[in-house]
């Protein structure tokens, strides 16, 4: 089936309508369809448009709340966001406003988001900082998709990590990466195509390893790095659902089914303004990037994203029957 070409601003459009008929103000759709869209721009569709159906879906039937606005309060470098069992989007953007004014009053603030949903593309959240000259850090914790290194049963999430830091000149340094080998969104795409997955992404549920989709999601995510990557996931969940009081990953509901209750995840934010260290802090670290770009194959993390982003600027393609599902919702 031919896929759909598609501009940003028409893409946005059509993902602020799908949730707007599903009850949401614009003032919400606005941020969930910006991170969206450009999740696609940047190449990644597993956190893109094929999400939708399953916002409207969990929306409909009160597992996502479509008119949850979030709520924030301040205990000095700390803010508080409750995102009231919303999309995270906009409750992520709320934080970041408070953050900015915060990190340049004290140098530091710190974000703790609760009963949220899915946190989207981690980068997205600390890269408005760096282009601010800030520093920023951050984590989410997702449903259970991995398990203790040794162990058998999904216990943490594949919890992303996310580390923005400003440029003399030019796009900051990205560094996004889930703790799973990669991150499960790519198997459900894998899923819904009817492919096989690359060896070494997933063991089944037996926890032998598996090309197969359908028994991937059954079983659970291979961490990265092994055990480090395990024990990263396990301080992420201390972080983020610790902190916050919400659900630990084992405790949260699916983000791919409209099944059960709000999945009450959470994020954490860690925002730092390198004015208040010592001064020239752009400039060493341009030291150190010229010191990687002199390496023959080296890049810094995340420039292939900014040339994704670049590249479809203009335009970018979807698959048709995705296209008819989000024209049905938009319009149903």
């Amino acid at each position: 089936m031919t896929p759909v070409q598609i501009t940003p601003d028409a893409a946005h459009t059509l993902v602020v309508q799908v949730f707007k008929a599903q009850g949401m103000p614009e003032a919400l759709a606005l941020p969930a369809a910006k991170a969206l869209v450009q999740a696609e721009q940047e190449g990644l569709p597993s956190h893109g448009l094929a999400r939708v159906p399953f916002y409207a879906a969990q929306m409909r039937a009160g597992k996502v709340l479509a008119r949850a606005a979030p709520e924030l309060s301040r205990d000095g470098a700390v803010i508080r966001v409750d995102a009231g069992f919303g999309l995270a989007f906009a409750a992520i953007d709320a934080g970041a406003r408070m953050a900015q004014e915060v990190a340049r009053e004290l140098g530091v603030a710190v974000v703790s988001v609760t009963r949220s949903h899915h946190f989207g593309v981690a980068g997205q959240a600390v890269e408005p900082f760096a282009r601010q000259g800030l520093i920023a850090l951050a984590f989410a914790n997702a449903p259970a998709a991995m398990a203790p290194w040794g162990g058998n049963r999904a216990l943490f999430g594949t919890n992303p990590i996310a580390f923005a830091a400003p440029r003399a000149l030019g796009d900051p340094l990205l560094i996004d990466l889930s703790l799973s080998h990669v991150a499960r969104g790519k198997v459900m795409l894998a899923q819904k195509a009817g492919q096989p997955i690359p060896e070494g992404w997933a063991l089944d549920a037996e926890g032998q390893p598996t090309t197969d989709a359908d028994a991937a999601m059954a079983g659970t995510m291979v961490p990265a790095g092994g055990a480090k990557g395990a024990a990263l996931a396990l301080m992420v969940e201390l972080l983020t659902a610790g902190l916050a009081g919400a659900n630990f990953a084992h405790q949260a509901s699916s983000l791919f089914d409209d099944k059960g209750p709000a999945p009450n995840l959470a994020h954490f934010i860690l925002v730092l303004d390198p004015a208040r260290f010592a001064p020239g802090f752009t400039e060493r670290a341009e030291l150190l990037f010229d010191a990687v770009a002199a390496q023959d194959g080296a890049r810094l993390p995340g420039a292939r994203r900014m040339a994704e982003r670049k590249g479809r600027a203009e335009i970018f393609e979807i698959p048709k029957q995705l296209h008819d599902t989000l024209m049905g919702l938009a319009h149903g």
